[in-house]
């Protein structure tokens, strides 16, 4: 770990920055929405732009950087990134709004691509793991800080929107300073999503589901807080308690996760989160059944992220692994821009509540899945066999998801190696 950090401390501290203004600016245009009077659906359509743009970023951001560079691709986006922060309180406009976050989600997903690009490059084979892991906490920690500046400010004012904008320009003196570049992406053969479903019908259908209801949580929650008329300390500790959930419980679902069948793990986990939507449905007058409902349906769905992945990667050769990573990060980005739309759509049909409703309806119909899925193929994967399970959110790009792969296969050789020679 001290090597990792000794290594990659700077990509670290930059990246933690970054997830600061990110989380920032979701929360904060959701608060903002509620007073410049727009309605949820149009609200619902700002947040939904995000993740067309996140979308279009993991496609395009490789050929970027193959053109111009990692420096560049880096200090251009970054700097697009600080001028829309800025501009979102100056003109309240749904129009120019849904553009922002386009171009926000675009950025972001590009510098994600250029940061992860760089930790795989700068971490060695025998310290890939634990860099994912470090990736992941700062992530976190990154995006449940940033709930508590919400608190030091006022909403209706400029101040909010200034601090991450100057925070995502501070993450990038660190990264550019200590970090060299990397050598070009290499080109992965896609695999098309008819093979891809053929393979996991289970992990398609999930990361589908999974994408709506993260996009839920990353883009309405501070809407649904704004509509149910909580307070901003209130917004802040409902969303950070999404997040608090997803870091504490991504460890220990994964440690079962490597010793049991998966599609068993798979149906337990959404269940929960789930029977924790419903929860919340019927008692979201209760904030402290609010709490502890975000932290379940957090600590289950965000680890089924990666739970998915490896469940569909125990069914593939180690040379497809690569070209199924991007198919699945393209399925939850169709299911990430959906999700907004119809839960803003629920909202305004139902009422606030119907937040919880949507997330419930996703968990449980991914759970139901599941458990059909088992009744379809039996289990041809023994535990010994399973690939294990590495910790990646769907905050991350397709670099990540890459990484996680080349973890993946070594951890495997590895241990088939360590059996070799222990025979």
């Amino acid at each position: 770990m001290l090597e990792v950090l000794k290594s990659s401390w700077a990509l670290l501290l930059g990246m933690m920055l970054l997830m600061v203004g990110n989380g920032v600016q979701g929360t904060l245009l959701g608060i903002r929405g509620g007073l410049e009077d727009f309605g949820t659906f149009e609200m619902s359509v700002v947040m939904s732009a995000y993740f067309v743009g996140f979308l279009g970023g993991s496609k395009l951001a490789p050929e970027m950087i193959r053109r111009v560079g990692h420096v560049r691709v880096f200090a251009a986006l970054g700097s697009l990134i600080s001028a829309v922060l800025i501009l979102y309180p100056a003109f309240p406009s749904i129009l120019l709004w849904t553009f922002g976050r386009v171009i926000i989600g675009f950025c972001f997903s590009a510098v994600y691509v250029t940061a992860e690009s760089w930790l795989n490059n700068s971490t060695d084979n025998e310290h890939r793991g634990q860099a994912l892991s470090l990736y992941m906490i700062v992530q976190m920690f990154g995006i449940v800080s940033a709930q508590g500046l919400l608190v030091l400010g006022d909403p209706s004012g400029f101040i909010l929107f200034i601090v991450p904008s100057v925070l995502v320009s501070i993450s990038f003196a660190p990264i550019l300073l200590s970090i060299s570049p990397t050598p070009a992406f290499e080109a992965t053969k896609p695999m098309t999503l008819r093979e891809l479903y053929g393979i996991s019908p289970l992990g398609c259908i999930g990361m589908v589901l999974l994408g709506g209801v993260f996009a839920a949580q990353f883009g309405m929650a501070a809407v649904y807080g704004t509509e149910r008329g909580l307070s901003v300390g209130q917004i802040s500790a409902f969303v950070s308690s999404i997040y608090i959930g997803a870091l504490l419980l991504q460890y220990p679902i994964g440690w079962i996760s490597d010793r049991m069948d998966r599609r068993l793990l798979i149906f337990a986990v959404s269940a929960i989160g789930g029977g924790a939507g419903v929860l919340a449905y019927l008692f979201d007058q209760n904030f402290t059944i609010l709490l502890v409902s975000a932290f379940i349906i957090g600590g289950m769905s965000n680890p089924l992220y990666a739970l998915l992945l490896a469940y569909t990667n125990d069914f593939l050769e180690h040379e497809d692994m690569a070209a199924a990573s991007g198919g699945l990060v393209f399925i939850n980005g169709v299911g990430a821009i959906a999700g907004p739309l119809v839960v803003g759509w629920m909202m305004g049909v139902i009422g606030p509540e119907a937040f919880f409703l949507f997330v419930a309806l996703l968990m449980i119909g991914l759970a139901f899945y599941a458990a059909y899925r088992m009744t379809q193929r039996a289990s041809t994967t023994e535990v010994e066999d399973m690939v294990s399970y590495a910790p990646i959110l769907a905050t991350t790009s397709p670099v990540a998801v890459e990484v996680a792969q080349e973890y993946y296969i070594e951890t495997e050789l590895e241990d088939a190696s360590d059996g070799i020679s222990g025979d």
